[in-house]
């Protein structure tokens, strides 16, 4: 059981490197190494296969929200190929999170993700 928990944490430690990244050249090396080539990533506001688009998604985030990062909120819980957690977007100067949601992953056979289905939990009004 610990190497598949060890599966999921890893998945989504390579996640949040990935929606960390603010520099371009950092940002596509952590979502090649986060997704797998044909990989997805759905939430309300996107639905994108690749690794250019999933870039841009992430680059269009940090444009509205500069000087926030997304941080993980309690838990992963996973079983077979499927994880699923929750996470903030937290600003760097004042701590606040006006963003938050959860997300459900599938895994690819080596490890990267596949799929990912967004929610959003709590977003601030205009945004």
């Amino acid at each position: 059981m610990p190497a598949n928990t060890d599966r999921y944490e890893n998945a989504v430690s390579r996640y949040f490197e990935a929606w960390n990244a603010r520099e371009p050249k950092a940002r596509t090396k952590a979502v090649a190494a986060a997704w797998a080539v044909d990989g997805g990533y759905t939430d309300p506001l996107a639905d994108v296969v690749g690794h250019e688009q999933i870039a841009g998604v992430i680059a269009a985030a940090h444009e509205q929200f500069p000087g926030f990062a997304f941080r993980l909120t309690g838990a992963v819980d996973g079983h077979h190929d499927t994880a699923r957690f929750s996470w903030e977007l937290v600003s760097e100067v004042d701590g606040s999170a006006p963003v938050a949601g959860s997300d459900v992953i599938t895994l690819a056979g080596d490890g990267r993700i596949r799929t990912v289905l967004g929610f959003l939990d709590r977003v601030p009004d205009g945004a």
